[in-house]
């Protein structure tokens, strides 16, 4: 019996979506990603992955169309596994083999042996429930009919429209969904004002910054913040670069990768911001920066993902503090709290993280990783450099957490070891745990900096970041350099990472790594200094160093 005979329609469906010409397509951390005007037959074909992984889990999956930080003509799809996080490892080369068939014949056999080799039940015995998708791209409308059909051309799946979202809604109802809570925009939305509003409830009756000046990138993110605040209490938020029209394009001039990379202010902010608390979202509302305007010039004094995550470390690690010690209990269960970060993450907030006596681990670059090492303690905090993290929280530690608050509201009620164990509940719900999210992490932020009393200068001021400096040497095979220890030291090509470190060793606080990249053939390269001038000339020697053991000398720029 032939392929078709067996499956007709699914050939009849990828007819519909040819290859485009001369494209090889990789699922990376970011998923699938490229110009949206080619991206129909790779949207297509994830919708039967997404297909397929909901038939294998017996439970729903989602699949996000969006390019986050990009340019408003590219275009991305990638698929949110049950727990709300990214899809697993072991399934991205077969997710790299099936969008790259060169036709349905190739296609439908690797589906095929997928189903056999997996144990899928495929064939209609079972349903599968997908959720999608899409920001706010113009090729977005397109690319989520090809979705639909790649998982309609899958016999008993469903695609279920969730509309415009950002990416981190998508994850949490997901998650939500599988779990069986409520799982609905408005139940997101409503969640986290109500944990907000509880937070601010237990805080001390601090005076702080009220307002709050948010680019929202004008993508989707700045469309939701304008929903949410409309039942927030306690905080005072303007949007700008809401994406309405004459704001702006997508992620051009403005959002948190522009101010995180370039240290600048966002477009559609000026003199007038001088001074003032502004946060920046990206173009899905994923990731989260801080920064106060300079009256100097267009850069910013910027509060990066590390200070993020120092912020919220500062505050899980007191009310664990309060919520243990404050009655000197003698039989207090070991609460395991961790923070991951990358080897890019500044030095002065690794080194001061250390300082407060938290346990720090390198994960290599790349939420899935950081997530990994997170989910093995009891309470773990990641965050990278760029604002994308969010704080995870493990069952059994919650269930814990909920019976000694329980104990404590009939035995201590009102006294700091109780509202501590309340606290640490609401940022549980606050937070989202599927992955990072802007809107949520804005909204923690928010309620601690009220917590603790802190203008955000006060908060920018935890410690001094080392000067650093990021370039790219361009390379014919960026695969030849091999890196270990979370991507810090060079395995191969021998004898380059032995050269790196006597050019590091010449330079007062030095560190630098080098390391390929997932996306182009470069390699990054990433030098800290005491200095501006001693961190930009340390970079420089190593992209010499990368040149000489690599080829295309000279050939260095800016990240």
């Amino acid at each position: 019996m032939t392929h078709e005979k067996q499956h007709p329609i699914l050939l009849d469906y990828v007819r519909q979506y040819p290859l485009p010409h001369g494209v090889r397509f990789t699922y990376g951390t970011a998923g699938f990603r490229s110009e949206g005007s080619i991206l129909a037959s790779t949207v297509f074909r994830a919708g039967i992955l997404a297909a397929l992984r909901s038939l294998k889990t017996g439970s729903t999956v989602g699949l996000m169309l969006t390019a986050s930080h990009n340019p408003i003509s590219d275009n991305g799809v990638k698929i949110a596994d049950p727990d709300g996080g990214m899809m697993i490892q072991q399934w991205e080369p077969f997710a790299d083999a099936l969008v790259n068939a060169p036709d349905p014949d190739h296609l439908l056999q690797l589906v095929v042996q997928f189903v056999k080799e997996e144990n899928i039940p495929f064939g209609g015995g079972q349903s599968a429930n997908i959720l999608l998708g899409r920001d706010t791209r113009p090729s977005g409308d397109a690319l989520l009919e090809a979705a639909k059909q790649g998982i309609n051309s899958v016999v008993g799946a469903v695609a279920i429209d969730m509309g415009i979202l950002t990416t981190p809604q998508l994850h949490w109802m997901v998650r939500n969904i599988n779990k069986g809570t409520r799982s609905s925009e408005s139940d997101y939305m409503e969640q986290l004002a109500k944990s907000f509003r509880c937070l601010v409830d237990l805080a001390p009756d601090n005076t702080m910054e009220s307002k709050l000046v948010v680019d929202g990138a004008n993508g989707v993110g700045g469309e939701k913040l304008q929903q949410l605040k409309k039942i927030l209490s306690g905080l005072d938020i303007c949007v700008r670069n809401t994406g309405k029209e004459g704001e702006g394009l997508l992620n051009e001039g403005c959002g948190a990768d522009y101010v995180q990379k370039e240290k600048a202010i966002p477009s559609n902010f000026g003199l007038d911001d001088v001074g003032m608390k502004c946060a920046s979202l990206d173009g899905d509302g994923d990731r989260l920066v801080y920064f106060i305007p300079s009256a100097s010039s267009k850069n910013v004094d910027l509060i990066d993902g590390d200070k993020i995550l120092t912020l919220f470390a500062l505050f899980i690690k007191e009310q664990l503090d309060f919520l243990y010690n404050e009655q000197g209990l003698d039989n207090k269960e070991a609460v395991s709290l961790g923070v991951v970060q990358t080897a890019y993450a500044n030095g002065a907030s690794t080194a001061y993280l250390k300082q407060l006596g938290l346990e720090v681990v390198l994960a290599p670059t790349g939420v899935k990783y950081l997530h990994k090492e997170a989910a093995t303690f009891d309470v773990g905090i990641y965050f990278e450099a760029n604002g994308h993290g969010t704080i995870l929280f493990s069952e059994k530690f919650l269930s814990h957490l909920q019976a000694r608050s329980d104990e404590l509201s009939s035995t201590a009620s009102g006294s700091e070891s109780h509202k501590s164990g309340l606290r640490l509940l609401e940022v549980s719900r606050l937070i989202n745990q599927a992955v990072g999210d802007a809107l949520s992490g804005l909204l923690l932020v928010e309620a601690v900096l009220q917590y603790k009393g802190w203008s955000i200068k006060a908060w920018n001021e935890l410690y001094q970041d080392l000067p650093s400096r990021q370039l790219k040497a361009k390379v014919a095979d960026r695969n030849a350099v091999v890196t270990a220890n979370a991507e810090t030291k060079v395995v191969k090509p021998p004898g380059l990472q032995e050269l790196i470190d006597e050019e590091t060793a010449k330079y007062p606080c030095g560190r630098c790594f080098v390391r390929p990249s997932g996306t182009e053939d470069v390699v990054r390269v990433y030098a800290e200094a005491s200095t501006q001038e001693a961190a930009d000339s340390l970079a420089q020697s190593a992209v010499q160093l990368v040149d000489r053991f690599l080829g295309f000398a000279g050939s260095h720029q800016k990240a």
